[in-house]
């Protein structure tokens, strides 16, 4: 089940929200928690994966600098240089401070537009002719200035300075790619789900690491594919170069695409959907808490 509110409701409990949040993010967290997965939440024992990202997410990650580093879409960019992991890093084509500062006749006609200090606030340009540039740039202006880790509450968010970080786009024309989430516990793939139909009907599919399947991983509502998602052939590189960036952490997500023969990192994910993840099966996501520590 998606529990998600009204959005009347949202607008009105908003100011309450952010109130919430920055006077008491604990209580905030275990209500939040509750609300979405239907479970108390211990952060003293805990001992299901959801629980343990909720303690990563308040009381370890905000304070490793690794953890922060990589979340930053730029820093990433460094720590894959240094694990002479650069092939694997989709092509920038500028970061900019100021969305004015974009020379937009210089990009190529598709692209992709990312904050650095944010998840989800990114913006696919199929064809820059068909930009809406005022639009665009009140979207950007307004996300630059937001605090993403104090509106989330994942403070590891909140030390990356916000800018904007243009790729080139790897998809087809209006197709997105599939995106592999290979899921790490100490440094050990052990799990992964694949996204795809990204933009028209998106299903997560979710396999171990043998492609066995394990749907009892379905969370959030949300559906498998309708049609069979075949393991790719360079799925064991994928594996070596997650497992790779994935050595110095408790947990991370390694999200890949493979174009054309070659494998992209999109990014890494240390607190996915906030940890708060509502499994169709409650015992997986007690074997994947026996995983971490």
């Amino acid at each position: 089940m998606n529990r998600r509110l009204p959005a009347m409701i949202r607008i009105l409990f908003s100011p309450i929200r952010w109130l919430w949040i920055r006077l008491f993010p604990t209580h905030y967290l275990r209500m939040q928690y509750r609300f979405i997965t239907g479970r108390h939440l211990s952060l003293t024992h805990p001992k299901t994966f959801t629980e343990k990202l909720q303690y990563y997410r308040l009381k370890l990650y905000p304070f490793d600098p690794l953890v922060i580093r990589c979340t930053d879409r730029l820093g990433l960019m460094d720590y894959l240089q240094e694990n002479d992991l650069s092939a694997i890093q989709v092509p920038i084509l500028g970061t900019y401070h100021r969305f004015e500062d974009i020379p937009f006749a210089s990009l190529p006609s598709s692209f992709v537009m990312k904050c650095t200090h944010a998840s989800g606030f990114n913006q696919i340009i199929y064809d820059k002719k068909e930009i809406n540039l005022p639009q665009l740039k009140r979207q950007f202006n307004r996300w630059l200035k937001t605090d993403y880790g104090k509106k989330t509450l994942e403070p590891h968010y909140s030390s990356i300075p916000p800018r904007i970080l243009i790729e080139t786009y790897l998809g087809q024309e209006k197709s997105l790619p599939l995106e592999y989430k290979l899921h790490c516990f100490q440094g050990e793939m052990k799990y992964l789900y694949v996204v795809s139909g990204r933009g028209h009907d998106i299903r997560y599919t979710h396999f171990l690491r043998d492609w066995s399947p394990l749907p009892g991983a379905q969370f959030n509502g949300w559906q498998s594919s309708d049609y069979p998602i075949l393991q790719p052939t360079l799925f064991p590189e994928m594996i070596a170069y997650a497992e790779k960036l994935a050595k110095p952490f408790s947990f991370v997500r390694v999200d890949m695409y493979v174009i054309h023969d070659k494998i992209y990192l999109s990014e890494l994910t240390f607190t996915p959907a906030k940890g708060t993840l509502n499994m169709l099966d409650p015992q997986v996501d007690v074997m994947m808490g026996a995983w971490l520590p």
